[in-house]
């Protein structure tokens, strides 16, 4: 059972819901100590009294704001636990709002939401299955650590969840970030969208998506634990050159994503239509998108042959999706 780490309520209106709160999240990391490599002893950081010299103990340990030069006033924890917020003991709903409305960037870390006993199990409940029907998050203010906190609940698995949030002017503009504005061409868009198409999954389950880190560490810790040689870097392949051209990347991008997915690779440097846009097209003709399938086809055959009146034509004809 993962340790609770604080106690409180969810304020819902005049609805109060005894909860405590667990980490969502576990640290399956690595972590070493720092040591001294001459002897292997370790090394550790003490806690000393610039006053009298001397290392002093948790307990003797506590908080003080520095006001001016010289001036440092001590605060007790104890009376920062008594004041006067009401999101001190509690986590007040403040409003109901569209996940979609939230810029990802301010949620932060998550905390699952515990009923703290039966009574608080019937409030609990509704509070969720009331998220659940109205397809929406609660956003939320709570006191931890010394601040306020702005929080969004949602739910997972039945669960309540608690994320962290930043406040909106604790995010940065990005604006200055920006590069100038790219003129880019309509194949080379398209070519990106056949990309996005071609990585597209339903999941995120897969050898890719494990910490492969994490697991060398451990291979290298095993190798020096029973004194052999730790397992060495596979050479990479070698690369066929920078590719500086960027339809040329896009181009190779596409075709290295249908061979990961074992698709025919064959027409690699053709740029298709996106799926959904065939679909659309099929719904809208009936059979005569089947006859219009297959004129584009036998125009692509004879595109060598076409005079630059009618390339000058389709270029133009695809120019309004530059702008989409």
């Amino acid at each position: 059972m993962p340790r609770t780490v604080w106690s409180g309520a969810i304020s819902f209106g005049l609805v109060t819901v005894p909860i405590h709160v667990v980490n969502a999240r576990e640290d399956h990391s690595i972590h070493f100590h720092q040591v001294h490599l001459e002897d292997m002893g370790r090394v550790r950081s003490r806690k000393i009294c610039e006053i009298e010299g001397r290392e002093v103990a948790q307990s003797e340990i506590g908080k003080g704001y520095q006001w001016g030069k010289d001036t440092i006033i001590p605060v007790l924890d104890e009376e920062l636990r008594e004041i006067p917020l009401p999101t001190a003991k509690a986590i007040e709903i403040e409003a109901f709002v569209p996940l979609d409305s939230i810029d990802p960037i301010q949620i932060g870390d998550g905390y699952y939401l515990q009923p703290d006993g039966k009574v608080a199990a019937k409030p609990y409940t509704l509070l969720r299955k009331a998220l659940e029907r109205s397809s929406k998050v609660a956003v939320a203010k709570y006191a931890w650590s010394g601040r306020e906190r702005l929080g969004l609940l949602r739910v997972r698995d039945n669960v309540i969840v608690l994320h962290a949030m930043r406040w909106s002017d604790e995010i940065r503009d990005p604006s200055e970030l920006k590069p100038e504005e790219i003129e880019l061409t309509d194949a080379e868009i398209t070519q990106a969208e056949q990309l996005i198409e071609r990585l597209t999954r339903d999941d995120l389950e897969g050898e890719e998506f494990t910490d492969r880190y994490t697991e060398a560490v451990e291979q290298l810790i095993d190798a020096k634990r029973e004194h052999r040689e730790p397992p060495t870097a596979e050479e990479p392949e070698e690369a066929p050159g920078q590719i500086v051209d960027l339809m040329a990347a896009l181009k190779e991008s596409v075709a290295k994503a249908r061979k990961s997915r074992g698709d025919d690779p064959a027409d690699d440097a053709t740029v298709h239509d996106m799926p959904g846009k065939k679909a659309a097209s099929k719904r809208t003709s009936g059979t005569a998108g089947k006859k219009t399938a297959a004129k584009k086809t036998a125009t692509a055959r004879t595109a060598k042959k076409q005079p630059a009146e009618k390339a000058a034509k389709k270029t133009a004809a695809r120019k309004p999706r530059r702008s989409a």
